[in-house]
């Protein structure tokens, strides 16, 4: 796999003895590092860290920056303050979306963008054909790193890294530090999530994450910090509904029948897709994007078509024996006139059609004692 791109910090990989990497939209990443079940079960009741430094991160600023990308995506760019994150979409005039990402405020008229690793030339690309005087991109993905501390344990871990200028513990979700010191580095701190825990990223320069990784793996140690890769961030993020680029949107996957309309701001101006997506929601969506169990034994999987009366009506986005619950669970976009709770379906599971039923999502949501992050990005 030596074609492929690899993080600042896959030197590091080679230290833990079970970890296995994977092509991942170009770049070899780890899709474990001891087992996905033992990793997504330590993000659930204690601490796991992730590198998700194939995240692309593009930088806007100029007098024009807030119009700009009030056109380009869907949520309202205005409402942000300076240290607060947004979560938004990008979407094409169709309503199908570009990609979903984050908007971090870092001053007045400046801006950061974290967009998926496996669009990233794309929405580069989208971002230019758009562009307008009074706006200037800078593309910071190659020199920028990303961490991402995700459970219930890390304000504790975080906090005994963390510069006595910063408490972890009253960063409100979807804020962020700017001049965070952590392992004695300057950086980003924010408190979003893509687990359904609590969470922090760590937003540092490519020269300077594997200080921070290190030490927050010894700093954790005795908390039971695991380094977790992408095959538990996937099971993580599915039990709490979080949508995958590719999977539960698409180009031919609205932010409407993902059930993301609360990010589509379609009182404020026009953006690229509004007109179709207004039309979508007075009309009201074809498809959903639900939850299904299958009752039998089968573990539903991407694409497998789901049926209702017969008929085909759609078919699984993601799906997998949730490690949490123990149920063989899915989300699959379906004709909405068989979106309601407890619907009988059926799934087709090689060759054969097995009992299901529409059921609740999330899958998994955690107990909260304080405000924490509800919603991310992709970030995968």
């Amino acid at each position: 796999m030596s074609d492929l791109l690899r993080t600042p910090l896959f030197p590091l990989y080679s230290q833990y003895e079970g970890v296995r990497c994977i092509d991942f939209g170009g770049w070899e990443l780890p899709v474990q590092f001891s087992g996905i079940q033992k990793e997504h079960e330590a993000v659930r009741e204690r601490a796991g860290l992730f590198d998700v430094s194939h995240m692309g991160e593009f930088t806007v600023t100029g007098e024009q920056a807030e119009a700009f990308l009030q056109h380009m995506t869907t949520n309202d760019v205005t409402v942000i303050a300076p240290g607060q994150a947004q979560y938004t979409l990008m979407c094409y005039p169709d309503g199908g979306v570009v990609d979903d990402l984050l908007i971090y405020k870092l001053a007045e008229q400046h801006y950061m963008l974290v967009v998926n690793a496996s669009n990233i030339d794309k929405d580069w690309a989208w971002l230019q054909e758009h562009l307008t005087p009074g706006v200037i991109l800078t593309n910071a993905s190659e020199q920028t790193a990303l961490l991402a501390l995700q459970g219930p344990l890390a304000v504790e871990i975080l906090s005994k890294v963390t510069g006595t200028h910063t408490d972890t513990g009253s960063i409100e979700p979807f804020r962020f530090v700017q001049d965070a010191h952590v392992c004695g580095v300057k950086l980003l701190l924010s408190r979003t999530g893509y687990t359904g825990e609590d969470g922090f990223e760590l937003y540092v320069s490519a020269e300077q994450a594997a200080l921070v990784w290190n030490g927050l793996m010894e700093a954790g140690a005795d908390l039971g910090l695991v380094p977790a890769g992408l095959g538990a961030r996937d099971t993580l993020r599915f039990e709490a509904k979080l949508p995958l680029y590719g999977q539960e949107l698409s180009p031919t996957i609205s932010p409407l029948e993902a059930g993301l309309g609360m990010f589509v701001k379609l009182n404020t101006g026009p953006f690229i897709g509004h007109e179709a997506l207004l039309q979508q929601k007075n009309d009201g969506p074809d498809r959903k994007l639900v939850g299904i169990e299958v009752l039998e034994r089968g573990i539903p999987r991407p694409h497998y078509p789901i049926y209702a009366d017969g008929v085909q009506i759609g078919e699984v986005t993601t799906g997998t024996q949730s490690p949490t619950l123990k149920r063989n669970l899915g989300l699959a976009l379906i004709d909405a006139r068989h979106a309601a709770l407890g619907t009988p379906l059926e799934i087709e599971i090689r060759g054969k059609k097995l009992k299901a039923e529409v059921v609740r999502t999330p899958f998994h949501k955690r107990t909260r004692t304080s405000k924490t992050p509800s919603q991310g990005a992709e970030q995968a």
